[in-house]
């Protein structure tokens, strides 16, 4: 299976994310100097909350608030995005820790519920929660969508006149439990269902036949299946990494028995990685890699896309479902870097570029670049979540901000 050789690729890999001082795992135990961050130490900063308080009430000292056991943060914000058009749109975290915070990653759980201008509606809640001194973790992504979506076929060429307009409805459950097989370590097993349904098309706009067609075409399409994982994570706030490294190897395979419209399988890896750049600030150099190869009968929106990761951030500068394809290559790296010393403001300076194949002969074309920047406002300082706001733009005149509670990777 042609899957294999990409596992030998990528095993190596892991050894870039482990660094010499956590080979010792009884010293992990004893200290925090793990090749993460510690928990902030919010004392000296400030966010949104903070500002408010001050305005209206200038007697009220910020620096004594405290950390709560469940840090909460919700946005509202109005709103433009080349996917949705004009956008209400409400998104809301809580963070917390399950056990002792020194030793714990952050868990958090996440909501967000979108109405615009093209129709869209979407609800979306996901997880990850850590339990046990870190060796349990369970991720979860449930979505409602009703969805009208543009598309251009299939591979990273694919011309802006073969635009496909689409309506469909949508619902995704997914979850996954891993357990830890040595500090950092984890294996996982889940299951995973992706239902599109009520699906309309309205055809090239160029008066080609479209790629959904040349895939079978349809007014639905169903996924069902379970996956495994391996999983080297050992960020100590995935909201907002400092330092440390994440890298996945994902595993699935759909079955008819399961519910199914046909067998199928995908192998993903996700690889990222954090430099912070001094002790005296959290200046940030990061970097996100991510491959997808597919197997089988897909269903073309269960393809590999632009935006398709877990909180749909990848590709900024282009609309989500901008280029797909049966296999996909992603990289992107990003500085982020303080603005005000108390950590209210912060920006970033971006770039990304990917690749997917064509429905011709399965083979990637060329590399659809973008890049950015964007400004980060501290929204609560004890879980440390920032709301982004990034301008990007790639080819053929694509361009648009970008807007999301906490770091894109």
């Amino acid at each position: 299976m042609r899957f294999i050789k990409y596992i030998f690729l990528v095993s190596a890999l892991f050894c870039f994310f482990k660094s010499p001082a956590q080979q010792d795992t009884a010293k992990l135990h004893k200290t925090i100097s793990r090749d993460t961050e510690a928990p902030v130490d919010s004392s000296k900063q400030r966010d949104i909350i903070d500002i408010i308080k001050r305005v209206f009430n200038r007697n009220t000292p910020t620096e004594g608030r405290k950390s709560r056991k469940l840090n909460f943060s919700i946005v509202p914000a109005l709103g433009y995005s080349l996917s949705s058009g004009f956008a209400v749109d409400i998104s809301a975290n809580v963070a917390f820790y399950t056990g002792d915070p020194h030793l714990d990653n952050l868990s958090e759980m996440d909501a967000e519920t979108v109405y615009d201008t093209r129709s869209q509606k979407i609800l979306i809640v996901r997880s990850t929660i850590w339990g046990d001194a870190n060796r349990f973790k369970l991720v979860t992504d449930m979505r409602w969508e009703n969805y009208p979506l543009d598309t251009y076929g299939l591979g990273s060429a694919a011309p802006n006149a073969a635009i496909d307009h689409f309506n469909y409805m949508y619902i995704r459950t997914y979850a996954t439990v891993f357990k830890k097989i040595v500090p950092d370590f984890y294996a996982g097993f889940g299951y995973n269902l992706d239902d599109h349904y009520n699906i309309s098309e309205s055809g090239n706009a160029n008066g080609t036949l479209s790629d959904y067609q040349r895939l079978g075409g349809g007014t639905q399409s169903k996924s069902s299946g379970v996956n495994a994982d391996l999983l080297f994570d050992n960020r100590h706030n995935p909201i907002n990494p400092l330092n440390g490294g994440y890298a996945s190897v994902f595993y699935r395979r759909n079955y008819q028995f399961l519910g199914s419209d046909n067998n199928w399988q995908e192998l993903q890896f996700d690889l990222r990685r954090y430099f912070r750049l001094s002790p005296i600030n959290n200046n940030v150099l990061a970097f996100w890699g991510i491959s997808r190869f597919t197997s089988g009968n897909v269903p073309y929106f269960d393809l590999p896309a632009t935006g398709s990761d877990t909180y749909n951030n990848g590709g900024r500068g282009y609309a989500e479902g901008r280029f797909r394809g049966k296999d996909m290559l992603y990289l992107e790296s990003e500085y982020r870097f303080s603005i005000t010393k108390n950590g209210l403001l912060g920006g970033v300076l971006f770039a990304n570029g990917e690749t997917f194949t064509g429905i011709q002969g399965n083979k990637f074309q060329k590399i659809a670049p973008a890049a950015g920047t964007g400004l980060r406002v501290k929204i609560n300082k004890h879980s440390d979540t920032n709301v982004a706001i990034d301008y990007a733009f790639g080819l053929h005149s694509s361009n648009g901000f970008f807007v999301n509670l906490g770091e894109v990777f």
